[in-house]
């Protein structure tokens, strides 16, 4: 089996467990690159995004060093629970993708759930 199809088989059985946990809350999506790292709340019931942070973006990009280390994901982390909050969302579900739970990940979660967003 190619990477790309079992990477692919990896999210959607994680997404698949997330669906029978989640009931009406919003999902926070990680996408995670060699050099950044992206993280959205998404409505799956409206489809579309409710709040979005990556550290492509230039109040991010000036205060790190790289986009590809724990730092940048913990800072990802505290302004994807600032936008939620404006947006009024205080709970989602954590959706990791194919990547597994650990190093930048694991820091933008962990951010994420101490600048007040539960999951």
């Amino acid at each position: 089996m190619a990477a790309k199809q079992s990477t692919q088989r990896r999210a959607q059985r994680v997404r698949r467990q997330i669906k029978k946990v989640a009931g009406e809350r919003l999902r926070l999506s990680v996408f995670r690159s060699s050099k950044n790292i992206h993280a959205q709340i998404i409505d799956d019931a409206k489809g579309h995004t409710v709040a979005s942070a990556s550290t492509l973006e230039k109040d991010i990009k000036g205060s790190i060093k790289t986009g590809a280390d724990v730092a940048a994901a913990t800072a990802v982390g505290k302004l994807i629970a600032e936008r939620a909050s404006k947006a009024g969302v205080t709970n989602v579900v954590f959706d990791r993708g194919p990547y597994i739970y650990h190093g930048r990940v694991k820091a933008l979660a962990d951010a994420a759930r101490e600048a007040g967003l539960s999951f």
